[in-house]
């Protein structure tokens, strides 16, 4: 039965993800239809995004997970901005993927009313400091407090002795990082939680912290990078499970006394990086003594490193916890091939690495098509990777039994015009997707599912359409825009 007709605009989508659309028709697109732009990594289409007239269409590639901009992109990005909250957000973003900000740009952040917000980004070059710490707003002067290392003795002075509370507060925080703070400065926190979480402390106010009755202050010491080896211990036998996890997490502690806590660890849960750990990626001898740690934790986070030496790279990959070989595999250029293909028999890809590991340098590209015959679907798929396979192959694979292993067959382009026409009909959402993206669809039946409104998206994707038809297509989607 013939489908409700498709409307132009269900096309537009579509032509964004179509591999075959030049880069000026997607410049046009942007007119139409922004949505695309979160996958795209088009420099000439990113260009024209980040000079578009409408902010909507510049924030777009900014907006996203993982931007596809350059530096120049970002800086032109924030420069065109006008409004001054987004142009501080696009800024923040910016400087979150490592991209330094020229000195003018800067200027222009710090004046008017969202100036604190701008003071906070992490590559504001020291010369602004003095301004900040002098600065009419209390805001201002609380932020520079942040800073406390990069500010001259006068300074610091005149900020202990601030009018303001606020400003007394964060400069009393940011001078006893370095000089033990006395138990009357502690009580006389209008908040304590930050001290407990990041100041030196003196010794004896230290010790009845750190055995007080309070789980939530002993819960907030425990990861404060100032506590003396003592309290570490202390808390290392502390009756709460949270609490002994946070400690085992400390990058003070060998990796003996680390094994002797008995942390609370869930090998279910979503793990993140361990941020010191991340920051030793680099030092081939901490990733030796860590790839051994008692904590999965550590290990998963060594595992994340881009490159590693080679006998921690064996080490990792025959760890016991799956998520250490995981993360290898998705991050590790050094993962070794067996790991690959085992992580592959359980592990198509993630969000954050959608492509791994079938995508990563090391995957085997030959060899593959003996996994034709394999009692695991996943493995039958790979055979068409083979570059010895045939569209007989093709075909074969098109009849599987498994959903995931017709995918895989309805996306290749060795698929025959009569297949990727009966795969239309597949019960599988994710088969009949693929047949309609197929460029050896038929011409006549592709007309067709670009006229029904529940395929129209889709079959704009498909790469067979040629170039005229497309700037047909799009021509229709702005007249009706």
């Amino acid at each position: 039965m013939p489908g409700r007709p498709a409307w132009p605009l269900h096309w537009a989508e579509g032509i964004g993800s179509n591999s075959a659309a030049p880069d000026e028709l997607l410049i046009r697109l942007l007119d139409v239809a922004e949505g695309f732009l979160h996958g795209c990594d088009r420099p000439a289409v990113l260009d024209a995004a980040v000079a578009h007239p409408d902010p909507r269409v510049r924030s777009r590639p900014a907006d996203t997970f993982r931007p596809k901009l350059t530096s120049d992109q970002w800086v032109r990005l924030v420069r065109a901005e006008p409004s001054p909250s987004r142009r501080v957000l696009w800024a923040e973003h910016a400087c979150a993927w490592g991209v330094e900000l020229p000195e003018d740009l800067y200027d222009d952040l710090l004046v008017g009313p969202l100036r604190a917000k701008a003071a906070e980004l992490p590559g504001l070059p020291a010369h602004y400091l003095p301004g900040l710490a002098a600065d009419a707003d209390p805001r201002v002067r609380a932020t520079a407090c942040a800073r406390w290392e990069d500010l001259a003795a006068p300074l610091r002075e005149r900020l202990l002795a601030d009018t303001d509370d606020a400003v007394r507060t964060a400069a009393l925080l940011g001078h006893h990082v370095g000089v033990p703070m006395p138990h009357e400065v502690f009580t006389a926190l209008p908040v304590p939680r930050r001290a407990l979480e990041q100041c030196l402390l003196e010794t004896e106010l230290e010790a009845a912290l750190v055995r007080d009755g309070d789980a939530e202050v002993r819960r907030a010491l425990a990861a404060n990078p100032r506590l003396g080896a003592h309290s570490v211990a202390v808390l290392a036998q502390d009756p709460y499970d949270d609490i002994r996890s946070v400690v085992a997490l400390r990058p003070d502690l060998t990796e003996e006394q680390r094994a002797a806590v008995r942390f609370d660890f869930d090998p279910t849960s979503m793990s993140r990086t361990v941020p010191w750990v991340e920051s030793l990626h680099g030092d081939a001898g901490a990733m030796r003594r860590l790839a051994v740690s008692s904590h999965p934790l550590i290990r998963r986070s060594v595992a994340r490193a881009r490159h590693l030496p080679s006998d921690v790279v064996e080490r990792l990959a025959r760890d016991e916890d799956r998520t250490v070989r995981l993360f290898l595999a998705e991050s590790c250029d050094d993962a070794p091939a067996e790991l690959l293909l085992e992580v592959w028999r359980w592990w198509d890809g993630s969000f954050s690495y959608p492509g791994r590991p079938r995508s990563h340098p090391n995957f085997p590209r030959t060899g593959l098509l003996r996994y034709i015959g394999d009692p695991v679907g996943r493995m039958r798929r790979l055979a068409l990777d083979d570059p010895e396979s045939t569209p007989a192959d093709v075909a074969r694979l098109a009849r599987d039994p498994e959903a995931e292993v017709r995918c895989r067959a309805a996306e290749d382009p060795r698929l025959s015009p009569a297949d990727a026409v009966r795969l239309l009909n597949d019960p599988a959402d994710c088969v009949r997707g693929n047949a309609i993206r197929n460029p050896q669809l038929p011409a006549r039946v592709l007309a067709g599912l670009l006229h029904d409104r529940a395929t129209a998206c889709a079959a704009a994707t498909n790469p067979a359409i040629p170039i005229p038809v497309l700037h047909r297509i799009l021509a229709a989607a702005a007249a009706a825009a």
